[in-house]
């Protein structure tokens, strides 16, 4: 019987292996050698006169070069944003500043597969997660929230939404364009103006919607876009002319911005790491159940703030769905991040490959049982097979720690209220998904766990309309919807 059972799972590895390659063709995006600074309008070179190479994390190719942003290009930067806030932005109509955001939109849209492209090739994500998710999304963002700007007095019934003004802004390298959307588009409709920092690992496509933003005529100024690192982001947390900080990114890094602001007028919002619990009880649907565990921490490589990577399933079925999973794990293809079959792509970095390996060892070391698929990685680039772990502890460093890859904690509760204390027992508090066939399970879930966003029977949903944020050292302030309008207005 086991004979059996390896053999139908060589099967399904051996169909998976044998697709023949189709790889997105990269002659639809252009890709300059060289990216400057973009400041009131237009390229500008650095002051810096420094420059930093940006690679493919999938073959370690060099893509380009973008400017290496120093304080006074910050200062700049963010100079050029409050002239274009006092000028014309704060001042113009609800309905003209929407105006601006649906063009935008657009024209994302209509540069859809080349953004794709750019994404995948520069983040190491499968061209269908950026084909199909991330740059939809992104302009679905502009779109939802141009629709807002004239209506704000609906938002917010019986106040006067006033805008904060200059907006600092600092997104990750796991979404660039869709962070990027996110944070620029309800600055914007509120009349903020913006100054955008993309990570330095994956700046090409916020590159590539300043090109957008230039070529959609937005006033000059009112979006700008400068590269650089830790000092640039740290330039422009610290600059007394922001007034609002939007920040997306690791706790560590939140906790130092959350220092930097204290004692200033400074609004923020902070989205910051999570360790998401994914709960499946025994009632659940379990082939979904183990696409949506799957979809939660394996097709994103685990590059989720929100990934589901912590895993809880009712101790009646829990050698069934782990079996179900190594199963799945066999099918899965990882390789290029172009080609359309690929499941798994490349790691974002080197620096972040070596934490995930980190991690593997220290789960090891544990005591925890490691399982891996035996899917070849490409020689070049930076890669991991996917993950799991069973006989995991509580206290495991691997089921309290974020580590932002494709690896999965396993353990087996029995009662509700047993997942619902252990789902609970983290530092972080962003998002969770539970699977069950009962109404009331659902809603008991919901209301106890400590948790932003609790996803019922599916999981890694997102849409423009709804808000996304955590508790405790995931952050605070809420992004996305009605409440991400919120968090850029003073309300009179």
């Amino acid at each position: 019987m086991a004979s059996s059972k390896n053999n139908t799972i060589k099967l399904k590895f051996d169909s998976a292996r044998k697709y023949a390659p189709a790889p997105e063709s990269r002659s639809a995006a252009k890709i300059n050698a060289r990216y400057d600074l973009f400041i009131n309008g237009k390229f500008e070179k650095p002051l810096s006169k420094k420059y930093f190479g940006t690679i493919s994390p999938s073959s370690e190719e060099r893509l380009s070069e973008v400017a290496d942003a120093n304080a006074a290009d910050v200062d700049k930067a963010v100079k050029a944003a409050r002239q274009a806030y006092d000028r014309y932005w704060k001042k113009l109509s609800g309905a003209e500043r929407g105006k601006y955001l649906y063009r935008i939109a657009r024209m994302v849209q209509e540069k859809a597969r080349e953004l794709a492209i750019i994404e995948s090739l520069n983040g190491g994500k499968p061209i269908r997660e950026s084909r199909d998710f991330d740059v939809p999304t992104a302009a679905n963002h502009f779109f939802y929230y141009a629709g807002w700007a004239d209506k704000l007095e609906y938002a917010f019934p019986n106040r006067q939404a006033q805008p904060l003004g200059v907006a600092g802004q600092i997104i990750p390298w796991n979404f660039p364009l869709l962070m990027a959307a996110w944070k620029i588009a309800p600055a914007l409709a509120t009349g903020n103006t913006v100054v955008l920092k993309p990570a330095e690992t994956t700046p090409l496509t916020a590159l590539k919607l300043a090109e957008i933003i230039q070529e959609a005529d937005l006033p000059p100024g009112v979006v700008n876009i400068i590269t650089g690192a830790g000092a640039t982001g740290a330039a422009l947390v610290n600059h007394p002319g922001v007034d609002k900080i939007a920040f997306t990114g690791s706790t560590q890094v939140g906790k130092i911005i959350q220092n930097a602001i204290a004692g200033t007028p400074k609004k923020a919002t902070l989205e910051l790491g999570g360790k998401a619990a994914n709960i499946i009880f025994d009632d659940a649907p379990l082939d979904q159940a183990v696409e949506g565990v799957i979809n939660g921490i394996f097709f994103n490589q685990g590059h989720v703030c929100c990934a589901g990577s912590r895993l809880y399933v009712q101790e009646s079925v829990f050698k069934q769905v782990v079996q179900k999973l190594k199963d799945r794990l066999e099918t899965m293809i990882v390789g290029d991040p172009l080609d359309k079959n690929t499941d798994i792509g490349a790691i974002n970095s080197k620096e972040q490959l070596n934490t995930i390996n980190k991690y593997i060892k220290i789960g090891i070391k544990e005591g925890a049982e490691i399982y891996q698929s035996s899917a070849e990685l490409p020689h070049k680039g930076f890669w991991c097979r996917p993950t799991l772990f069973t006989n995991v502890a509580q206290s495991n460093r691997i089921a309290q720690e974020e580590i932002f890859g494709p690896v999965l904690a396993i353990q087996s509760f029995r009662t509700d209220d047993e997942v619902i204390e252990k789902a609970n027992n983290s530092p972080y508090g962003l998002s969770s998904g539970v699977w069950t066939d009962k109404g009331s399970k659902i809603f008991n879930l919901t209301t106890k766990l400590r948790s932003g966003v609790v996803w019922a029977n599916t999981f890694n949903k997102f849409d423009p309309t709804s808000p996304f944020g955590g508790y405790k050292e995931s952050g605070y302030g809420r992004e996305g919807g009605l409440h991400g309008l919120n968090a850029y207005v003073k309300l009179v």
